[in-house]
C-alpha cells in the first residue's frame, strides 16, 4: 500500500512537465508554438547549409550538420519555451496586488536583492512600492496607476535619499499607465541599468536600507498575526 502511495504521489518526469508547461503556455500564449516551431526549422536550416557549404559531398558529415542544426533547433525551442512560459504566467497574475513582489522573489539576477514584501501599502487602494538593490543602486518599484502611487514614491525616494545618499535611485512603475512597464519585463528593465555599486556595496546599502528604513505600518484591514514576514537572505 505504501508503494502504491508513493508511486501515486511521484512527481512527473522531465519530458512530462515540459508537455504540462506547453499546453499551460499554448492556452495563454497562441503565438508560443509557432516561435518554437519557426526556431526547430531555423536551426535544420542551418545544418543544411552548413552541410552543403564545409562537407565536400560526404554524406555521413553532411548527416551530422544536419542533425547537429536539428539539435540546435530543438534547444532554442525550449529556451523560446521558457521564455513564453514565464510571460505567460506573469499574464494571469498582471494586476493583481503583489505582482511585483513575485517578480522580485524569483525572476531578479542574484545581483539584485529584492523581497516580495512592499516597503509602503495604501491600505484602501492596495497600491505598493516595493524595493530592491543591486549594482544598479535602488530600485523602486510602483504597483498601481501612476496618478495613485506617485506621492507613495516621492515619500520613498526621499527616504532613501535621506538613509544612503550618492547612491542612485531609479523608479519603475507597473500598472495600467501606457508608459508603464509591463511585468514580465521588470527584471530585464532592472538588469540593464548600469553599474553604480560593488557586491560589498550592495551588500552595505540593503543592510541600511532594511535595519533603517522598513517600518512600513501595516494597512488598515490587514491581521498583524497573519502578514507573511520577510525571508531571511
Amino acid at each position: 500500500m505504501a508503494r502504491k502511495d508513493s508511486a501515486a504521489t511521484k512527481e512527473p518526469g522531465r519530458i512530462k512537465q515540459m508537455w504540462q508547461v506547453f499546453q499551460m503556455t499554448r492556452r495563454y500564449d497562441s503565438r508560443a508554438t509557432w516561435y518554437m516551431l519557426a526556431t526547430v526549422l531555423l536551426g535544420v536550416a542551418l545544418g543544411v547549409v552548413l552541410s552543403l557549404t564545409l562537407t565536400g559531398g560526404n554524406i555521413f558529415s553532411m548527416v551530422l550538420w544536419i542533425v547537429s542544426g536539428l539539435l540546435l533547433g530543438v534547444l532554442g525551442a525550449i529556451i523560446v519555451l521558457g521564455r513564453r512560459a514565464e510571460r505567460a504566467a506573469y499574464s494571469q497574475i498582471e494586476g493583481q496586488p503583489g505582482a511585483v513582489g513575485a517578480v522580485l522573489r524569483s525572476s531578479l539576477k542574484r545581483s539584485w536583492r529584492g523581497s516580495e514584501m512592499p516597503i509602503a501599502v495604501n491600505g484602501r487602494t492596495r497600491d505598493a512600492v516595493y524595493r530592491a538593490v543591486g549594482r544598479g543602486g535602488v530600485v523602486l518599484i510602483a504597483e498601481g496607476p501612476g496618478s495613485r502611487t506617485r506621492k507613495m514614491v516621492e515619500d520613498e525616494r526621499r527616504k532613501t535619499a535621506r538613509i544612503v545618499p550618492n547612491v542612485p535611485i531609479n523608479v519603475f512603475t507597473v500598472g495600467p499607465d501606457t508608459d508603464a512597464v509591463p511585468l514580465h519585463k521588470l527584471a530585464g528593465r532592472m538588469a540593464k541599468i548600469k553599474v553604480a555599486l560593488t557586491k560589498p556595496e550592495v551588500l552595505a546599502v540593503d543592510n541600511r536600507l532594511t535595519s533603517l528604513g522598513s517600518q512600513m505600518p501595516i494597512p488598515k484591514g490587514v491581521d498583524p498575526l497573519k502578514v507573511r514576514p520577510q525571508r531571511a537572505r
